[in-house]
């Protein structure tokens, strides 16, 4: 089995770890030769070496836990995996088609666990369209940025997230025997099947809701840790001007480098992440809107971080 691309959040990591890792052996050769022609201490020499090392040791790391997540594939396949790897970049702009603005609820009636729910109501002899006006939110899921619409919102209480929804029984919920048609709100959950679909719509709505939120913060989190890098690549340059002006020692370098490529680890895992949450979204809508539900754009920018 041949797949399309390795897990791109590993290669971009280890391309980072390798590329820092190259920067830092020549910094520490280039410490040695100064150190042992008497221009710069023992000490200099040595933090060199040491964040030469650091950077070993997390290349060795990831690898491993690369190799571990590549064997635990191939035994859940169950055949040798051949990979091609591609960086994170490259699958960022075109993972997935985004989700149109104004998408109904009406596609959760899809969702799989919906679909149990509403058989083991059939089971019941309860009548599905009276179930579905009585507990099933008819509403917009999206927002006009992609984010969850202040219909979505207004179902949960802002600081408990519990579930604000009031079902109201209008038409009669069970086709058999008028004791059962005339069933009140609170007489009718008591019936097994009919308390499993209020839980099992609920939880829908509250999965669509987690990943619209989770899509939204990641968002913001890439913005905030794409700055904080921009201003580590500054602090690195100025810490070896200080450096070499003999202003400050070399342990400065050492702190701010090390710092950079923590920062940019973490801005990896994050965009990683924010891949993730469309998949999550994907899953919580059962699959995905149809064709004439999704735009083209997938761009994190686009997402109003509020």
């Amino acid at each position: 089995i041949t797949t399309p691309s390795d897990d791109p959040d590993w290669y971009e990591r280890l391309t980072t770890a390798r590329q820092t890792l190259a920067t830092r052996d020549e910094a520490y050769r280039t410490m040695r030769r100064r150190y042992e022609v008497g221009s710069i201490s023992k000490l200099d020499a040595t933090q060199a070496e040491i964040l030469r090392d650091q950077t070993l040791a997390e290349l060795d790391v990831l690898e491993q836990q690369k190799e571990r997540a590549h064997n635990a594939l191939t035994l859940l396949v169950g055949t040798p995996l051949r990979v091609e790897s591609v960086p994170l970049s490259a699958i960022e702009n075109a993972f997935a088609p985004d989700i149109a603005p104004g998408l109904h609820s009406d596609v959760l009636l899809d969702r799989p666990d919906v679909l149990a729910a509403e058989h083991r109501l059939k089971a019941a002899n309860a009548n599905i369209g009276a179930a579905r006006a009585a507990f099933f939110p008819r509403i917009a899921l999206l927002g006009a940025l992609g984010t969850s619409s202040s219909e979505l919102d207004g179902l949960f209480r802002t600081d408990t997230k519990l579930w604000l929804f009031v079902p109201t029984i209008s038409l009669p919920l069970f086709d058999g025997g008028r004791n059962q048609a005339n069933l009140s709100l609170s007489e009718a959950r008591k019936n097994i099947a009919v308390a499993d679909y209020e839980h099992t719509i609920q939880n829908a709505f509250r999965e669509v809701a987690d990943s619209l939120a989770d899509r939204r913060w990641l968002a913001k989190q890439v913005a905030v840790q794409q700055s904080i890098i921009a201003t580590q690549d500054e602090r690195v340059r100025l810490a070896q001007l200080r450096y070499q002006n003999g202003a400050s020692s070399f342990l400065e370098v050492l702190d701010a480098e090390r710092d950079q490529f923590a920062a940019e680890q973490s801005l990896v895992q994050t965009r990683r992440a924010l891949l993730a949450s469309t998949v999550s979204l994907y899953t919580a809508l059962g699959g995905g809107p149809s064709d004439e539900q999704t735009t083209v754009s997938n761009n994190p920018s686009d997402m109003d971080p509020k």
